[in-house]
């Protein structure tokens, strides 16, 4: 943790493009403290496998991801109107095809994500290739594909959007450094470049996946899998920007990572909290009294049970190191 907090000494607490004042209420949840705590329990996170947390910078829109592996994937919204946040629903733009992972745009009249539906009318259900739709007068649009500089052969994952349009994503490059590498597509003249694998300070030989880029540039945070620090099937990590420079990514540690997989990070607009996917669990043996079929049921059908779980933590302390 002390490499974690000397790194973040170099991070600006207030972006030069600070973020309009906006209160947000987080689906009217109770704030978390440096402990995480599941998010929105019985109604996003749920019991189902749920990932892919995003909210608008407006924060009257929530998207997340519930998904069957391998099977069903829909992009779940929930949005507030008149000061109520509605139940979830499928996205307007989604239910059938596997979609996943939604990531705004910093203006929030875009919204990314990734998706295996047909590139085009005479194509089938391929690969995974980043998409996006544009809020119209309050209606999200037909979901258009980025072009083939972006989306290729391969799979396109996790999008996250800078405030300059530089696109972030996953995926498999030939020039590549490790079995999957965090990539840039650096938007220019009103069109996507060709993606670039960042530096060895974030990309290893091994797995980096589902990064967040700070709007501004400044801080990443991502999944690794298979580093010497790991602390169980894959932690989040954090790289920061000096001298226009990525430096050596850190963990962020046991308060944050576990033994399981803790992956799909997003930082608030305006830079408190964490969010991030977690198959961690809270129902297991042994158990201080024997259980009833009532409570196995329970347990193995609620949230925490191992399935995929949206979690979130205070953050703001860990950027705050920068001002001491």
């Amino acid at each position: 943790m002390k490499l974690f907090l000397t790194a973040c000494l170099i991070l600006p607490l207030a972006s030069a493009h600070s973020q309009k004042l906006v209160k947000y209420d987080y689906y009217n949840q109770r704030l978390p403290t440096d402990t995480p705590a599941l998010f929105a329990p019985g109604v996003i996170s749920d019991g189902f496998s749920n990932r892919d947390f995003a909210l608008s910078p407006d924060g009257n829109d929530i998207f997340y991801t519930i998904q069957q592996r391998d099977l069903v994937s829909f992009i779940m919204h929930a949005q507030k109107k008149n000061g109520k946040w509605s139940e979830p629903e499928v996205a307007e733009f989604c239910g059938i095809y596997n979609d996943l992972e939604p990531a705004f745009a910093a203006d929030g009249k875009r919204l990314f994500f990734s998706s295996n539906r047909p590139m085009s009318v005479t194509d089938s259900v391929g690969d995974y290739n980043i998409w996006y739709v544009d809020k119209i007068s309050g209606e999200w649009s037909h979901p258009v594909p980025l072009a083939a500089a972006v989306n290729s052969a391969k799979d396109e994952f996790y999008p996250s959007v800078a405030r300059n349009g530089d696109l972030y994503f996953t995926t498999q490059l030939e020039s590549g450094k490790g079995k999957e590498d965090i990539v840039v597509s650096r938007w220019k003249n009103g069109e996507y470049l060709p993606p670039v694998s960042l530096p060895e300070a974030i990309n290893s030989k091994g797995y980096e996946f589902n990064a967040f880029i700070d709007p501004d540039e400044q801080f990443i945070i991502f999944s690794g899998y298979g580093r010497a620090d790991d602390l169980g099937k894959g932690d989040l990590y954090i790289s920061v920007k000096k001298n226009g420079q990525w430096q050596e990514a850190v963990n962020l540690a046991k308060n944050i990572n576990s033994s399981s997989l803790d992956y799909c990070p997003f930082v608030t607009w305006d830079k408190k909290y964490l969010f991030f996917t977690s198959s961690r669990t809270n129902y297991k043996s042994p158990f201080t009294k024997k259980q009833t079929a009532a409570e196995l049921r329970k347990g193995l059908q609620g949230p925490g049970n191992g399935l995929d779980d949206i979690y979130w933590v205070r953050f703001d302390g860990v950027l705050a190191g920068m001002e001491r």
